[in-house]
């Protein structure tokens, strides 16, 4: 079974936190369950939007946005209904028609929890 395309635009130790990460799947639910393909570091009340190109199915999720909720450190759900969007899938490795990857990029947090605002992230220089 082929591994996930690897993103040359990955970087193991992001300025900015939290950082940008791989989608490995997504259900089909009232609240999709998202799985990136390493620990995501999110934060339950973080805001995020999905980056869906096409050959990875489930285009219809391409660029929504939609608050989260951490199951666990490689997981959470999101409030996008995907019950009538087309599956998710892992294009062949490597595929001609694919030149991007699936991706979840924070764009902001509830108001109610302000703790990316407050609280520095950074690593001292």
């Amino acid at each position: 079974m082929p591994g996930p395309i690897p993103n040359p635009y990955y970087i193991p130790f992001p300025v900015f936190l939290p950082a940008m990460r791989n989608i490995g799947a997504i259900t089909q639910a009232t609240n999709a369950l998202v799985t990136t393909t390493f620990p995501h570091s999110y934060q339950t009340g973080d805001i995020v939007r999905l980056l869906v190109p096409q050959g990875w199915g489930m285009v219809q999720a391409n660029t929504l946005i939609g608050e989260i909720v951490v199951t666990t450190p490689t997981q959470f759900t999101i409030t996008i209904d995907t019950t009538m969007f087309d599956a998710f899938v892992t294009p062949p490795n490597p595929s001609p028609q694919v030149n991007s990857v699936a991706q979840v990029i924070p764009v902001g947090e509830n108001n109610n929890k302000l703790t990316q605002a407050t609280r520095n992230v950074l690593p001292p220089y």
